[in-house]
């Protein structure tokens, strides 16, 4: 009979915690993140070979770790000390090569989670914005190999909430630390400038101190990449490097690789990563490749059309959402006009959050419509609209991403000869 009785109070104890975890507003996205991270590693250590871009940058950790110095003097140092230090910790083997990019790929689910909240989407809504951030292909892949983007990314977003919380030194560190991982880490700049700038053509206006700090803002991100960047070339090369020198280099050798005397089959201009955008193979068996979830892709004119329409009528997050979108991607139209410099479909990755950020306001208004109480045929369109999107967003990344490829062989995609 006692232990009866126990068996009862314990029974009653996990109820309440379950009641308390179900209340808790950070579950859904603990359990997302749980996920991510599971897929992660289930897949780590396939293929054992590195894959596109590891192949330069795994031998250049190596040098790295050596003493030897970079191989790959294009590109700051932060991104590559990361892989370098994950060689250290766990061995020259796939595990070392990618653990952090994983780790930061999580980092970025969780800091993006945040800046939807802070811009004032419901719980509801930043969890549907999240959810297909973190099961959007590109997204996913990219946190999957080790490659510099998802370092830089880690970083921008956390520009992005220091930023919108109002810290806006420490957002300018990130931001320059963002850009000591991968030079388009400085996109971070242009949409915070360009955010700014709308907030007062809405008659928003800063006062005095947050002008002022805005100010060291944009001083700071420049500022800290300047005073960084010699201390990690100190680790890398092991001797003290000119930092304007090293700038000079890396836009010199970066500026070279035109579409004029560069060649590559998955070369893309800007505008074709939205009109017609090529899947970019990273790897074959299992398939790892840089595509933009079709389910994400198909959406992205309506998505920003329809954050323009919520921009105009004042909505915080769509404002700051287009600036996400001007700031890391138009810029790469003169660019690309300009410079002729090469580019890829993986450079969009900086911008699918703020895609998200649309679509998850986007679905969370259509629920809303579908828990109204109003009859009519758009509450019919909401409750097959909404399931309807999300599971085949699901199914769309269960078929492009790596995780399902050798399990399910109906999600296994014939590469080309």
């Amino acid at each position: 009979m006692e232990l009866f009785c126990q068996h009862l109070v314990d029974m009653e104890v996990v109820k309440q915690l379950l009641c308390r975890l179900s209340k808790w507003e950070y579950t859904w996205l603990c359990l997302l993140v749980l996920a991510t991270l599971a897929m992660h590693f289930s897949i780590v250590t396939q293929p054992t070979d590195p894959i596109f871009d590891e192949q330069h940058y795994v031998p250049d950790a190596r040098s790295i770790l050596q003493g030897h110095g970079t191989l790959r003097p294009e590109h700051p140092s932060l991104g590559k000390l990361f892989i370098t230090l994950g060689i250290f910790l766990f061995g020259d083997n796939p595990l070392g090569w990618r653990f952090f990019s994983i780790l930061f790929g999580t980092i970025c689910i969780i800091l993006f989670y945040l800046i939807c909240r802070r811009l004032a989407m419901s719980k509801r809504a930043s969890f549907l914005a999240t959810f297909l951030l973190a099961l959007d292909n590109l997204s996913f892949v990219q946190a999957s190999v080790a490659m510099l983007d998802v370092y830089s990314l880690a970083f921008m977003l956390g520009c992005f909430y220091l930023y919108l919380d109002g810290h806006y030194v420490f957002s300018g560190m990130s931001a320059g630390l963002s850009t000591l991982a991968k030079l388009s880490g400085a996109l971070a700049l242009p949409a915070i400038v360009l955010h700014t700038a709308l907030k007062q053509v809405q008659g928003k206006r800063d006062r005095p101190w947050q002008c002022v700090a805005l100010n060291l803002f944009q001083g700071f991100g420049p500022i800290s990449f300047l005073l960084l960047m010699p201390l990690f070339d100190l680790i890398v090369f092991r001797h003290a490097v000119n930092p304007i020198n090293r700038v000079m280099t890396m836009l010199s050798l970066s500026s070279s690789l035109t579409f004029a005397n560069t060649t590559h089959p998955a070369a893309s201009r800007p505008w074709d990563w939205i009109l017609h955008p090529q899947i970019m193979f990273y790897w074959y068996d299992p398939h790892y490749i840089g595509a933009i979830s079709f389910s994400i892709w198909a959406l992205i004119i309506p998505v920003v059309c329809y954050m323009l329409f919520r921009a105009l009528r004042g909505n915080s997050a769509s404002i700051f959402g287009l600036s996400w979108f001007v700031g890391t991607y138009l810029v790469w139209i003169p660019v690309s006009i300009i410079t002729d410099r090469i580019s890829f479909i993986y450079y969009f990755y900086p911008t699918i959050g703020a895609l998200c950020i649309g679509h998850g306001l986007g679905l969370s208004q259509l629920l809303d419509v579908w828990e109204s109480k109003r009859q009519g045929k758009l509450r019919w369109v909401a409750m097959l609209a909404v399931p309807g999107y999300l599971l085949c967003h699901v199914v769309v990344f269960a078929i492009l991403s790596p995780v399902f490829a050798r399990w399910i062989p109906l999600f296994h995609i014939n590469y080309p000869a």
